[in-house]
């Protein structure tokens, strides 16, 4: 193999880094407002906007980050940094679970869609997502080009195809204030379901954190990624507030939280043109896709970027001859299978609940790596800098504190179990990459990236 094929492909340039991400952010609410509604009611219009601005500290911290080590294993090098290596694979895991995750859950997202159609089973629902999953992995092998563009063509139809239906809604003649406030206010579960809601929403922001695992394959400066990141985090907020509110005009927040898909089904049973609800699931379906090319995408680079730094077999960084790692391709695929089985019952919850704790214990480890290399290094060139001190980083610690504990509120015990055997799945991983290394000397030894290999990686 020659050198060139031991590195990924620069083929991504910032509009298309905006399209996948702001496109996984985005997800589908089609099957998931429902859930929203059960939460907090239509307050959930407020929240979006709040986390986006909460988040901004954690976001412009991974900006930093990426700027001064721009490499795949993104989280894992910086802990490596900033703490040691064995905590930078822990970290690693989480950051791993955070994206693995969501393949699945898109899945179930694109058959709740067909289901509009045609009644599964359980166990039905559960294999067709299976599929999907199948069918993203062949894909997932070709050349990344072909999902950048696939996500510039699906981000721009959705929301097109979205902002036509918010219209519909909101010059129905159904839509009423009264639906909003008539039916105990924004906020009708009180204090305790803004709490669970401002920490379990946070999930609807998750994405901006791929970022950095592509950074390898970008084709624009490093030090521009900040707006990557923060179109992530804003877009995504402006529409939901928007969704919320016209959704939730339509019928008392309480009716929705008992639908499975509210546009479609509103649409139906209000006698509008059914042509809006075929566009509702085109336009939900795109939401799934885009989520799911991106987070396998990024799922994949989170084990190619392991694999850089040691803390799993070299195995994982080969590459076909489209340039893609496509031993850990098979692995998202394994673990994306793996969740399709576990969380088929309760999906949207057990995958909100789970994804918010891990997320927010990255986002407090990223923000104390920034932090934490301001001081061991000051020297090290920051081609970006998160701005107004050390304090702005504190914030983004409290919030992602916060978003752990108001998270963990909705998860049941098994939700906590499976939780524990993930990480206990990680702990075996690291034991076993010890144990190879007391065993064969010299070999697999922990490698901690620095700026200096930013230059061996650019001249490659």
């Amino acid at each position: 193999m020659s050198e060139n094929k031991n590195h990924l492909k620069k083929s991504l340039g910032m509009m298309t880094m905006i399209s996948i991400a702001a496109g996984a952010v985005i997800g589908g609410w089609l099957a998931e407002s429902p859930y929203w509604y059960s939460l907090t009611g239509p307050g959930a219009a407020i929240i979006f906007p709040v986390l986006a601005v909460l988040l901004i500290p954690v976001g412009l911290a991974f900006a930093e980050m990426v700027a001064m080590l721009p490499f795949s294993s993104s989280v894992a090098v910086w802990t490596a940094n900033a703490t040691n290596h064995k905590f930078g694979w822990c970290m690693q895991w989480l950051m791993f679970l955070i994206q693995i995750v969501e393949p699945p859950i898109c899945a179930f997202i694109l058959t709740t869609a067909l289901g509009f159609f045609i009644e599964f089973t359980a166990t039905q629902t559960m294999l067709v997502a299976i599929g999907m999953c199948i069918v993203w992995y062949i894909i997932s092998n070709f050349n990344i080009s072909i999902s950048g563009k696939l996500s510039n063509i699906f981000f721009y139809s959705m929301v097109g195809i979205s902002l036509c239906i918010i219209v519909l809604f909101f010059t129905s003649g159904h839509w009423s204030t009264e639906n909003l406030l008539g039916n105990g206010g924004w906020f009708p579960k009180g204090g305790y379901g803004l709490f669970l809601a401002s920490g379990v929403l946070t999930i609807k922001f998750i994405g901006f954190e791929m970022t950095p695992t592509m950074i390898e394959e970008t084709t624009f400066p490093v030090k521009n990624m900040w707006k990557v990141i923060l179109a992530a985090l804003f877009i995504p907020a402006i529409l939901y507030a928007i969704v919320v509110i016209a959704i939730g005009g339509m019928a008392p927040w309480n009716e929705l939280a008992e639908m499975q898909m509210p546009e479609p089904e509103l649409i139906r049973a209000l006698g509008l043109p059914m042509i809006f609800a075929w566009g509702a699931l085109i336009a939900g379906s795109l939401h799934g896709f885009t989520t799911f090319m991106g987070f396998w995408t990024s799922s994949a680079r989170v084990l190619y970027g392991s694999a850089q730094l040691n803390m799993l077999p070299p195995a994982f960084m080969k590459l076909n001859k489209y340039g893609q790692p496509y031993i850990s391709n098979i692995v998202v695929l394994l673990f994306s299978v793996f969740f399709c089985f576990f969380s088929a019952s309760n999906w949207v919850q057990y995958i909100y609940a789970v994804s918010c704790i891990a997320a927010g214990l990255v986002y407090f480890m990223v923000c104390f790596d920034a932090y934490r290399l301001r001081k061991l290094h000051p020297d090290w060139e920051r081609p970006y800098r998160a701005p107004f001190g050390n304090w702005f980083l504190f914030v983004g610690m409290i919030v992602s504190v916060w978003v752990v504990i108001a998270s963990s509120l909705s998860l049941d015990f098994a939700g906590w179990m499976s939780l524990v055997a993930y990480m206990a799945i990680g702990l075996i991983v690291l034991f076993l990459m010890e144990a190879y290394r007391k065993k064969n000397p010299g070999k697999l030894d922990p490698i901690i990236l620095t700026p200096e290999n930013v230059k061996d990686l650019s001249s490659k």
